[in-house]
Order: structure tokens, then C-alpha cells, then sequence
């Protein structure tokens, strides 16, 4: 199982990280490694990610959500991959957005990839375009503030 994990400092306020980053169908312009996602409903996705070369569509379901807190996934649809993204107020205009994401790399590519580390590079280039998109707009392109509790 490849993770990677990597946080980054945003100047914008906890609420303005957290809408933003609820709002998964923007995730393209800032993660090079999404191609698409569709909401498909409050707790369900569809992505298309192409990461090394390697495309892979997967069904994905929100299992916690919490506004201001953190929104984490699993896939669905037998392929292996699972993240949290957790947010914390360093002060009213700052805020440390904490990604780890868990996946299994699936052929030689990918376990490549994984084993010279292309993936946390590109986890750190796309929480680096994140900042850069979040902190640009002056405002969050749109919010959901549901709440999902964890089950089990």
C-alpha cells in the first residue's frame, strides 16, 4: 500500500479551506493528477485520475465529514484508495490543510511510480496549486456544510 502524506499553510480563513475543498468537481484545477469527479450525490463520487501515465476511474464514498474538520473517503468499486483531508486554524486568516491519501498500486507502472515516489511528488505539487487556487479567488467557489458521522 503506497500513503502519502503532506500539509501545507493557506492565508485564507478555516471555513473559506474547508468550502472550498467540498467542492470536489473544482478538484481538476488544482490536482494535475484529476482529470474529472462528478457528485453524484451527498456522499458519493465518480474520479478519473490519470497519475504517471496511468488512467483509472473509481466510484468513491465520503465515510466522515465534518464542516471546518475534515472530509475523508474510501473507494467503492474494488480498487484500493482511501484519503482524509483534516483543517487547522493556525489563526483567523490561516489555516494548515493536512492531506493522506492510501492507495495500491496496481502494475508495474504504478508500482514504480509509487516506489520512486512520483506519487508524493504530485501530492505536493497539487497541495502547492491548491494554496495558489484558494488563495487567488478571494471566495470558495461553493460549499457543503452537511455533515456525514462515521459509521461503525
Amino acid at each position: 500500500m503506497a500513503n502519502v502524506e503532506k500539509s501545507i499553510d493557506v492565508d485564507v480563513p478555516i471555513r473559506q479551506a474547508y468550502d472550498q475543498w467540498t467542492q470536489f468537481e473544482s478538484f481538476p484545477q488544482f490536482m494535475n493528477g484529476v482529470e474529472r469527479i462528478t457528485q453524484l450525490d451527498d456522499r458519493h463520487t465518480h474520479w478519473v485520475t490519470k497519475i504517471g501515465g496511468v488512467e483509472r476511474e473509481f466510484d468513491a464514498e465520503i465515510t466522515e465529514q465534518h464542516p471546518d474538520e475534515r472530509v475523508a473517503w474510501k473507494s467503492t468499486d474494488g480498487k484500493s484508495h482511501a484519503g482524509v483531508v483534516t483543517f487547522h486554524k493556525i489563526s483567523d486568516t490561516t489555516t494548515r490543510v493536512m492531506v493522506q491519501i492510501d492507495w495500491e498500486p496496481e502494475g508495474v507502472v504504478e508500482k514504480v511510480g509509487a516506489a520512486v515516489g512520483v506519487d508524493d511528488r504530485q501530492i505536493s505539487a497539487d497541495v502547492k496549486k491548491f494554496k495558489e487556487f484558494i488563495e487567488s479567488r478571494g471566495t470558495e467557489t461553493g460549499a457543503w456544510r452537511g455533515d456525514v458521522p462515521r459509521e461503525g
